[in-house]
């Protein structure tokens, strides 16, 4: 732990899901004092395991412990006065409260937003569930499954198969609760420090489904600007770009820009096939797809996979090896970057963990401690007197109504594509000032990809790639390759509390705008540094582009279909994942900032920070020494669990059965006779013969409208949703109910849609502020604000190019 952590911080969390005991566990790496609320042994997550073998002791389930490492648990009876008494104690000894109960189970425990902000008006509440606490959904039953489902992701995995009789898939693991998390946590810390100082604190309703669906990479501007819906059976536009068969593993590759290509070609001897001119352009090679991936196929089949993988990486060509965690644990990188750690637990002895995902100017997160036991803490917690507060909240007095957690900081976005973006658009959903730094000459790399509308003139501000990615914020038009530019930046830079980037490593040191140089004329400067592979360790200069991290992480091993070879994801997650990783690094390291009086150099890996999204498979593997293999969208501890077919084209609808009572609501619905089929009597029965099950309910389903069997599935209790596409999204009542889709006006492309904020806020503001900027429409206002320059100064900038 560092000198300056947030050990002031007070954290209840209550709840059973990943999302919630994700958030409240980002909050306890940075030294936050975490209480956990746990209500039975028979708890979700206890139950659920990874367990070590014929082990399957609530104490040793290993999604747990890698969840709740430097937590106390308390165990209360709920249903008994005293101890909802001991819940409201502890709510207000409480900054922040995280809970995931849907509204009708919040209303009943007294943890609905208007019973909150009566008796805690400074308190902070992150209510994060799959579907938020308003809307048509809201009281929906949900898993895992029916996020991916309803937020659109499933439709979209595995990615370009070709086969559209083939159903959505659900990646490996429990990814849209990980995401859910970090973004839930990065909210609640942003507002916990405004909070302090002001006393006016917030009920955050933070919807799993919104989350998920502001994350589909170009699925979402695809329909938005140009009316095609993606898929998980179209074509790539960028070829190669496929899972290569080596002789002793698998490797992905995939070049993204023309250079690469060519670089590609070079390293394969130039074969004469590769003079053709269809293979000479981005188009002509995705026209032409299974050639070329015949073509690099033959040329991998007899490579080593680590040996390639090496030296397409020296030659600057982005490949990853599909690898589990057994690899990982090896890699000299990871170790390089102390990556793991040792944990005690008391339940369960000592384990290998997963570290923290960033790394700053102190090192690494630690952990204080290993998750704790069932109630543990009761006695110490609840014994005698709760933990005297040492510091008393800085109240200043501000009506409801107040302004966004970040208004007031500036933030200077040096970053390109998506992972920088991403994090620097949610710092402005959050209310700072976020300027863009961009090039005409060297344009981000989305506003070039040809996603327009067929209405407008295409121009650098037309792509919905662009827009989609960088609301909410200003552009400044400069020329880094003017060294007067780097000496205006610099001066900019020195106005700035936060600088985002996401150069290849070494690049911001060369340009000379290095931390160290930065912090000299910047003490408080955060700077924040996301990257393939981190800013240090042996293969730092690694190319890392988001679609090439899961197969370091053991998630592309385990997602497939069951019995087949491991598939790619449908959305390149690592580049957000890192993003709003970060996201929350930079708000933490604000509320250290406020200490200390410091800034800080934020490193965060896209391969790290995906890494820890794999929890369930690492446990596996440091308990059993097991690595995941393809299962298709089951289940261990659930059956039925998939994507079933209904009435129409490719409509598909989620079931997923968490109980015999479920499995006995969906067999009345479905088909009663099942219900006493001995095959599917009980889970262990249905286990065994789940693909027989599947066919039956196949059969059944295929005859339903999907709505129609969704609303008569969840009215039994049964956890079902269709699998929504991008189509769906841009037109589903309960994201418009929830003032999720955003439709601010542009300049060049008019009114577009666009996924926006996953949460609402009851006492700020909500919603996007702006649409994406044209190129260089702010250059003048900032530069004048921010520096001073006059009219005529900006002119003479502009006529020695380093302005444009």
């Amino acid at each position: 732990m560092s000198e300056y952590d947030l050990r002031e911080i007070r954290v209840l969390e209550l709840g059973e899901s990943v999302s919630s005991a994700f958030a409240a566990r980002q909050l306890a790496d940075h030294g936050a004092n975490v209480v956990k609320v746990e209500t039975s042994e028979e708890g979700w997550m206890r139950r659920r395991g990874p367990f070590p073998a014929e082990n399957s002791d609530p104490e040793r389930s290993g999604l747990f412990l890698a969840l709740n490492t430097s937590k106390r648990s308390v165990r209360l009876d709920l249903s008994s006065d005293a101890g909802r008494a001991d819940l409201l104690s502890l709510i207000d000894w409480a900054d922040i409260l995280i809970h995931d109960s849907r509204p009708n189970e919040a209303k009943a425990l007294g943890i609905d937003a208007p019973t909150l902000e009566k008796r805690r008006p400074d308190l902070v509440t992150l209510a994060i569930s799959p579907f938020g606490s308003t809307g048509p959904y809201a009281n929906f039953h949900a898993t895992e499954l029916t996020v991916s489902s309803g937020g659109g992701w499933a439709s979209l995995c595995p990615a370009a198969t070709g086969r559209v009789d083939l159903p959505p898939l659900k990646v490996y693991g429990q990814q849209c609760g990980f995401m859910s998390g970090v973004a839930g946590a990065a909210v609640a810390m942003a507002i916990y420090s405004t909070a302090r100082r002001t006393g006016v604190g917030e009920y955050i309703d933070f919807s799993e489904q919104a989350y998920t669906a502001s994350v589909l990479e170009q699925a979402i501007p695809l329909y938005s600007y140009t009316q095609q819906v993606a898929t998980r059976y179209g074509t790539r536009l960028l070829i190669p770009w496929s899972i290569f068969d080596c002789l002793d593993g698998q490797l992905f590759v995939v070049c993204v820009e023309q250079d690469q290509w060519e670089r590609l070609v070079a390293l394969m001897g130039s074969p004469e096939w590769s003079s053709l001119e269809v293979f000479a352009t981005a188009p002509g090679r995705s026209e032409n797809h299974d050639l070329v991936h015949g073509f690099v196929q033959e040329w991998l089949a007899e490579k080593s996979v680590l040996e390639i993988y090496h030296q397409m990486q020296e030659h600057r060509i982005c490949a990853a090896p599909v690898m589990g965690p057994a690899e990982m644990a090896e890699s000299e990188h990871l170790l390089a970057r102390e990556f793991f750690v040792d944990v005690e637990h008391r339940g369960a002895g000592r384990l290998l963990h997963l570290a923290p995902a960033a790394r700053s100017e102190t090192g690494r997160q630690g952990f204080s401690r290993g998750a704790p036991t069932l109630g543990e803490h009761n006695a110490e917690i609840l014994g005698g007197q709760l933990p005297v507060r040492t510091s008393k909240p800085e109240i200043q007095g501000a009506a409801p109504g107040a302004s966004l957690p970040l208004e007031g900081i500036r933030v200077a976005d040096l970053s390109w594509a998506w992972a920088g973006p991403f994090c620097a658009m949610n710092l402005a959903h959050l209310g700072a000032e976020v300027i863009r730094f961009e090039s005409e000459g060297r344009p981000d790399l989305y506003r070039r990809i040809p996603l327009h509308p067929d209405d407008v003139e295409k121009t650098l501000n037309t792509s919905g790639m662009f827009a989609q990615w960088n609301q909410g914020k200003k552009s400044v038009a400069l020329n880094l390759a003017e060294p007067q530019a780097i000496e205006l930046l610099k001066d900019f830079i020195d106005t700035c509390d936060v600088v985002v980037e996401n150069f290849a490593t070494g690049v911001m040191d060369r340009l000379g705008l290095g931390y160290d140089t930065l912090s000299k004329r910047n003490p408080g400067l955060i700077m924040a540094s996301i990257s393939g592979y981190g800013e240090t360790g042996p293969y730092a200069n690694y190319m890392g582009y988001g679609p090439a991290i899961p197969p370091l992480t053991g998630l592309t091993m385990g997602t497939g279909f069951v019995g087949g070879r491991p598939a790619e994801m449908g959305v390149s997650m690592p580049d957000p994942t890192a993003g709003i990783t970060m996201t929350f690094e930079v708000c933490a390291a604000l509320e250290k900032r406020r200490e200390s009086g410091r800034g800080d150099h934020l490193d965060v890996s896209l391969w790290e920070a995906t890494a820890v999204f794999s929890a369930e498979a690492w446990m596996d593997y440091v308990m059993n020494g097991a690595e995941p293999t393809p299962q298709g969208s089951r289940d261990p501890a659930m059956s039925p669990h998939g994507f079933f077919p209904t009435r129409g084209e490719d409509l598909w609808i989620s079931i997923a059965c968490e109980s015999e009572e479920q499995w006995q609501a969906l067999a009345d619905e479905l088909a009663p006779a099942l219900r006493d089929d001995p095959r599917f009597r009980n889970l262990s029965n249905r286990k065994l013969n789940e693909s027989e099950l599947e066919e039956e309910l196949a059969a059944r389903t295929l005859e339903r409208e999907r709505w129609d069997l969704c609303r008569a599935l969840q009215a039994r209790g049964v956890a079902a949703f269709p699998a929504m596409t991008s189509e769906d999204l841009l037109s589903d009542p309960h994201l418009e109910a929830r003032g999720f889709l955003e439709t601010k006006p542009h300049p060049e492309v008019g009114v577009r849609k666009h996924t926006g904020i996953p949460y609402s806020l009851r006492r700020r503001p909500n919603g996007v502020r702006k649409a994406a900027p044209v190129l260089g429409a702010d250059t003048s206002e900032v530069l004048s604000e921010a520096l001073g320059y006059s009219e005529e100064d900006i002119h003479a900038l502009i006529h020695s190019k380093v302005l444009y």
